[in-house]
């Protein structure tokens, strides 16, 4: 009896041991795990800010609102190349253009609802829309084709749709330049200004490349 008593303590204190290790195990990933999600969202705050650096001014508003629907037309133009242009370098400008501000119009979107602003309606991204020549709610965006400068892009193919629209994606890159200028000028958001600069950077690129394509068509 007294070996099974001995047997029945010694179990008892192995369980017991086990159960105090396992408490400081779990004590030790409690004090572990509390302090990782500080540590994690701190990452992830510095790199997204959930507000573009969280003041902004009148002028970005403007940029944010303008600049979309500024975009849109300059991918709806590019959307026209498929199956209509034939210049390899026009091909290629046109899928950069889609991937390059798909994206951009996505963020600028976050801004403004981060901002509490308005989005510009659907209609913004026509040359033509109500106020463009005398008003806010994208009025005055340089560079804005036409309904007619688009259906004319439309319904030309080959070398001809070429230099259209090399030509009508020129202006309308000159008119982002502008803007964004005016953004760098007089904006106050950091993530703002960043990417106006990009805008200026990469169109000013592409400017540069379409006035070639233009003297050798």
């Amino acid at each position: 009896m007294s070996g099974v008593r001995d047997d029945l303590a010694a179990g008892t204190v192995a369980a017991l041991a086990l159960t105090l290790v396992a408490c400081g195990s779990s004590e030790g990933s409690k004090t572990d795990g509390s302090s990782m999600p500080g540590m994690d969202h701190g990452s992830a705050g510095a790199s997204v800010p959930a507000t573009p650096d969280g003041a902004f001014n009148d002028a970005d508003v403007k940029f944010a609102q303008q600049m979309i629907p500024h975009h849109q037309q300059a991918v709806e133009m590019a959307e026209l190349a498929d199956g209509r242009a034939a210049d390899p370098e026009i091909k290629e400008l046109a899928a950069a253009i889609e991937k390059a501000q798909d994206p951009e119009i996505n963020t600028m979107k976050g801004w403004l609802t981060s901002w509490g602003k308005p989005l510009p309606s659907a209609s913004s991204s026509m040359g033509d829309m109500p106020g463009m020549d005398h008003g806010s709610d994208g009025s005055g965006m340089p560079g804005m084709m036409s309904d007619k400068d688009m259906s004319d892009l439309e319904a030309a193919k080959g070398k001809d749709f070429d230099k259209k629209f090399a030509q009508l994606m020129t202006g309308h890159h000159e008119g982002a330049v502008t803007m964004a200028e005016d953004e760098q000028k007089n904006g106050s958001n950091a993530d703002a200004k960043k990417l106006a600069g990009a805008v200026i950077t990469a169109q000013t690129a592409e400017i540069e490349k379409m006035n070639k394509i233009i003297a050798r068509l």
